[in-house]
């Protein structure tokens, strides 16, 4: 190649097909000892994604083009790529502007964190059995909103809700925006600048959802580089974790309607917080990882 400061470019003449560039791109993943956390499970199925982005290329149909030569542009864009995600460590979402949360496609940069709420498994199957009718759910409120993914989630799970989007960043909102937007909810969801509840006052609703900030702050110390491209402020809650937490439970009773849910996603803090609280009957509800990481409390409870 003409450039020589290309990434990689000592070995892209020799990469023609797709398959070559798929063993190369895992194989430096493996050698740079990446993290894989933001949405891919392995070297091989990230790279796997990055490519297939790069070139345009469906991101479930990687065998039919595997064999497939590619010019010599296409071999520099997906290096490119490759490179990024090696020597800065990139989460491969803000490579590609993608984020997926089930079958939901998000645009996501670092204003933001990368969509990865186990809250988006019990939407697919609308809160149930704790919602018995979900289409009798007419108020819903997504606190630490982020890219606004729950809020959407929460639009096509309970269609006649109203939506509320609240998110202390500036900055985050203005990506909730363009998601809710790219969705058609604009006229669902109403985005709030909120700390918490502080600008929701005599707002309340059927149900509440929460995915905030949980990382504690010896976990902040010991983050992998790949989670310091991530807003800190999206992440970190106080020397245990909990902090944003227990605001959620302190004040969540003046905005939930008389049988309205909290469910609230915290990590890995649930012995800590069954600890703090005793007397609070929590629900752990089961997804894809168990049930430490996401409770279901019902207003009268929180009373």
């Amino acid at each position: 190649m003409a450039n020589d400061s290309f990434p990689y470019a000592g070995a892209a003449a020799q990469l023609r097909t797709l398959r070559d560039l798929l063993r190369f791109s895992v194989s430096r993943f493996n050698e740079a000892e990446l993290f894989f956390g933001h949405g891919s499970a392995s070297a091989y199925d990230e790279a796997a994604y990055l490519l297939l982005h790069s070139l345009h290329l469906p991101p479930d149909r990687l065998e039919p083009f595997l064999d497939a030569r590619l010019t010599i542009p296409e071999r520099e864009q997906a290096l490119r790529m490759i490179g990024q995600r090696v020597e800065r460590r990139i989460p491969a979402a803000y490579l590609t502007r993608e984020a997926w949360l089930g079958d939901f496609s998000f645009y996501v940069d670092e204003r933001v964190i990368v969509p990865r709420s186990f809250i988006a498994e019990l939407l697919s199957d609308r809160l149930a059995p704790w919602v018995a009718h979900p289409e009798a759910v007419r108020s819903t409120l997504d606190l630490c909103t982020g890219s606004g993914c729950l809020a959407v989630l929460q639009a096509h799970a309970f269609e006649h809700a109203a939506i509320d989007a609240a998110d202390v960043s500036h900055e985050a909102l203005q990506v909730a925006r363009r998601n809710v937007e790219d969705y058609g909810l604009a006229h669902r969801i109403r985005l709030v600048h909120s700390d918490l509840f502080a600008a929701l006052r005599g707002r309340r609703y059927d149900v509440i959802l929460s995915n905030p900030p949980y990382v504690d702050a010896a976990a902040m110390a010991a983050l992998p580089e790949e989670y310091r491209h991530e807003p800190e402020i999206a992440l970190s809650s106080g020397a245990d974790g909990l902090e944003a937490t227990r605001r959620i439970l302190r004040e969540a009773i003046h905005h939930l309607d008389e049988q309205g849910l909290l469910v609230v996603e915290i990590g890995h803090h649930r012995a800590a917080l069954e600890r703090e609280f005793p007397r609070l009957p929590f629900t752990w509800l089961e997804t894809s990882a168990g049930d430490p990481f996401v409770f279901l409390l019902k207003r009268d409870q929180l009373a």
